[in-house]
Parts: C-alpha cells; structure tokens; sequence
C-alpha cells in the first residue's frame, strides 16, 4: 500500500488529461477571469459547462477529455497561479482508479 502523504508532483499532467468535470466555485470564477482579462461573465459563457449532475459549473475539456488549460507543449497548467481548489487538491482528496501507475509522482511513491 502506497501513502499519498509523501506525494510530490512532477508536473506529468496526467491528472490534467484525464476526463471529468473541474468543478469551479464563484470565487475561481472571479479569479481566473480575472487573470484571463475577461469580464466574469464572458469565462464563463465561453469557457465552462454545466457539471454533469447539474450543481456546478465545470471548466470546458478538449475533445479528447484532458483540460483545456493544461499545455501539453510545455507541459504545464497555464492557470497554475489561480487553478481551481480541485486540481490542487489531487491526489489527496480526489484520483482515479489507476492513476498511481499513470501519474510519476505516483509511480515514486512505489518505489519507496
């Protein structure tokens, strides 16, 4: 059994490309519209989705499922300094089934 307690990420992005919702609060909203320069309203008519189960709203993915922040030429979020409280909080408080044999902060923690 592996402890996600000693989790360090290394910036793969696989939890960035995986497919589901990135649920957003008012107060992600505001702030990543903030940092895009748009009016609030604009992000998030142009730029999130009704959540599945219909209680939230979620950032838009790309076609193939991954997020459509994560840069996959630079290997890195382009919200990084306002990404929402849900990608901050992986893998401690949300995975999927899977993801320590997909993700390389994962993979490490098999070889402690």
């Amino acid at each position: 059994m592996i402890s996600i307690d000693s989790f360090q990420c290394k910036r793969c992005g696989i939890c960035c490309k995986w497919e589901g919702p990135v649920r957003v609060s008012e107060q992600e909203i505001s702030k990543i519209a903030a940092f895009l320069n748009i009016p609030e309203d604009e992000f998030i008519r142009n730029h999130t989705v009704l959540a599945p189960d219909r209680r939230s709203l979620s950032l838009m993915e790309k076609e193939d499922g991954s997020c459509v922040y994560y840069d996959d030429e630079a290997k890195a979020c382009i919200l990084q300094s306002v990404k929402p409280q849900q990608c901050k909080d992986f893998p401690k408080k949300w995975n999927f089934p899977g993801w320590d044999n997909l993700c390389e902060g994962g993979k490490a923690l098999h070889d402690e």
